[in-house]
């Protein structure tokens, strides 16, 4: 494998930019948080410095452990890193790169053309935000190591034995006193490990999990294109193999991966060196661009499209669309608000050319394939048309007061920062709940039952259903592709429901419009469940609220355990509470709970409401046996 690459690798390449003594006052400038998603961010910071090997052609398996303490060990069979005296630093090369911030082969272009951890932060701040940490190579016939407390070195470089071997392993324990949480989940670092198995094909990644006896591995010779597969898994699809493009340029490598299904949203997901580019950037756009184009000229050259037709609008080509778009490049610039948004000008046009040329060949190969994605695009522009109508109606009613909906009671302040509006099941609790509520900032709006399943209608449908048309209108801020988080009338969009199977389903239907007709609601946060309390606890004349079982054991054990003068009342419904318990409970902002609700990975929020709400019962049934475990206060 090696053989091939000339690059030498070794102190010589390994730069020094500056030092490390900031990281633990301000982690989360180089970790994003010191919550659990700054704690697993520490695994994918050493499992890149792997994959940046295997990229470069020297590693083919990395392991990931969870050991029972909940620390982590990291393994990779790449070539090691470099033992010798750093010509600059004069101390080990391995102790530069653990305890040097921007220290790394990734700068001069000489020790990586394409790199995923592009700062050289990876392994030195993740020493620094460890209690403990252990560098063990193997290289050139023997076997070094090092450890180090908080970031400084603890023991002296040392050879410790020989090897004919290669490669680096890294142990790590989390610093209590800089994370807010020390656990580690497994279902996050298996996505993540997945994901990066998908975008490198030909690696073997293996995640064990110590503390449970779990142990997955991750190995895809169909790179993206199994991607694709994973992800329209429980999707009825239109054609059965994704169609996979692969295409270079100087020192651009482009892989695309697409495929049909049945359904009416689009997910396109982009990598730029193995980063999830969540904000698009320049090889998203020149993707859309060219699917687009190559579309409309197949459909015209075939006769599919009159000369005098519109052209079939990118939203319509891209409904029921899965597709991964996957750049490797030497020298990515990143952009937006999160440093997530691919920025290279350049990129657009190399992608829209590959994808362009790739796309077109394949139709003219495929013309049955051809067809149905055809037939598929012509038939959502026709939808798109009544649906549009159907919006224009919504829209027109959102413009004048009056016209909000009858059953909003809505609240006096005008200004969206300070406004809520509580969607309620059922017009009992509605009713506790207009009485209860604040009305300066509080708006409530009654759901009468289930609304509809979303993830199974096509928009216009959904355009017609009553309930939707309320909360759209209610909201000000318009649906699907006009979507205008800006323009909403308020700042808060809270769920509040019965803690039961049926409040469950309510809840979950509502999440799955909002995800798919207004993501930005969601990705923004504006988005909260309410937490009504399960127990009311009256002893000795003083009355206590309790929102979960164990929360109830405690409360007894703190009362002096269970009597004859203890009243526990168990709430079944919103409803069985008047509006001065509503409002001390679950509507009071200095003493209520709410839950924000985060998408944290786009992936799993698709699969998973694709699982929930979707038409297969297997993979429901699945999903519900692997997670009733989780499940808490189900009242059947």
């Amino acid at each position: 494998m090696s053989e091939e690459i000339k690059e030498t690798y070794d102190e010589s390449q390994i730069q020094v930019l500056e030092g490390l003594e900031a990281v633990r006052k301000r982690p989360g400038m180089y970790i994003g948080s010191t919550s659990i998603r700054g704690l697993h961010h520490l695994v994918y910071e050493i499992v890149d410095n792997s994959i940046d090997e295997a990229m470069a052609g020297f590693c083919e398996k990395i392991q990931v452990f969870i050991n029972e303490d909940n620390t982590i060990t990291v393994i990779d069979d790449g070539r090691g890193m470099p033992v010798g005296i750093h010509h600059k630093m004069k101390i080990p090369t391995v102790q530069v790169i653990m305890t040097i911030l921007h220290a790394g082969g990734k700068f001069g272009g000489g020790g990586y053309k394409v790199s995923g951890g592009l700062h050289g932060v990876g392994a030195s701040v993740v020493n620094a935000l460890s209690e403990v940490c252990e560098v063990e190579v193997t290289r050139e016939g023997h076997i070094w190591k090092q450890r180090y407390e908080r970031g400084k070195v603890a023991s002296d470089f040392q050879q410790i034995g020989d090897s004919d071997g290669h490669g680096t392993k890294v142990y790590f324990k989390p610093d209590a006193e800089i994370f807010e949480e020390i656990e580690f989940d497994y279902d996050i670092l298996s996505s993540r490990l997945r994901e990066l198995a998908f975008l490198n094909k030909g690696i073997r990644i293996i995640l064990t999990d110590k503390r449970e006896d779990k142990k997955e591995e991750f190995y895809y010779e169909g790179g993206i294109k199994s991607f694709v597969a994973y992800l329209n898994r429980n999707k009825d699809n239109l054609f059965e193999e994704p169609i996979y493009i692969e295409g270079k340029k100087d020192d651009y490598n482009v892989e695309i991966a697409l495929q049909y299904n049945d359904g009416y949203n689009e997910n396109i997901f982009s990598f730029a060196n193995n980063i999830d580019t969540v904000e698009g950037g320049t090889h998203l756009v020149g993707f859309k661009t060219a699917l687009t184009r190559v579309l409309n000229d197949y459909g015209k050259k075939f006769g599919f499209l009159k000369e005098s037709d519109k052209n079939i609008s990118g939203d319509d080509v891209r409904e029921g669309l899965t597709a991964v778009i996957s750049i490797k490049l030497t020298d990515p610039q990143f952009e937006g608000q999160t440093k997530t948004k691919l920025g290279n000008s350049e990129v657009r046009g190399i992608v829209d050319s590959i994808v362009g040329e790739g796309v077109g060949t394949f139709l003219e190969e495929n013309p049955n394939i051809a067809k149905i994605i055809i037939d598929k695009a012509l038939l959502a522009a026709r939808a798109r048309d009544a649906a549009r109508k159907a919006r224009e109606l919504t829209r027109k009613s959102v413009l004048g007061r009056t016209s909000l909906p009858g059953k909003l009671a809505d609240c006096a302040s005008k200004d969206p920062e300070e406004c809520e509006i509580y969607l309620v099941e059922g017009d009992s609790a509605g009713g506790s709940a207009k009485m209860g509520r604040n009305r300066q900032f509080q708006a409530i709006l009654p759901l009468r039952g289930k609304i509809m399943n979303v993830e199974k209608q096509r928009l216009d449908k959904i355009l017609g259903y009553e309930e939707i048309k309320s909360m759209i209108t209610a909201f000000g801020g318009g649906i699907g592709s006009d979507f205008d988080v800006t323009k909403l009338r308020y700042n808060r969009i809270i769920i509040m429901t019965d803690a039961d199977v049926d409040g469950a389903h309510i809840r979950t239907l509502l999440l799955t419009f909002f995800y798919r007709y207004m993501t930005d609601l969601v990705e923004d946060g504006h988005v909260y469940i309410a937490q009504p309390p399960l127990y009311k606890v009256a002893k000795a004349k003083k009355e206590y609220y309790v929102y979960s079982d164990k929360e109830l054991d405690k409360l007894l054990v703190e009362l002096g355990g269970k009597d004859n003068n203890t009243n526990i009342q168990r709430y079944k419904g919103l409803g069985e509470m008047d509006a001065t318990q509503l409002w001390d409970t679950t509507m009071d902002p200095e003493t209520r709970t709410l839950l924000k609700v985060n998408i944290e990975d786009a992936i799993v929020a698709d699969e998973t409401f694709t699982i929930l709400m979707g038409d297969k019962v297997e993979p429901r049934r699945q999903f519900i046996m692997e997670n009733a475990k989780k499940v808490v206060n189900l009242d059947i």
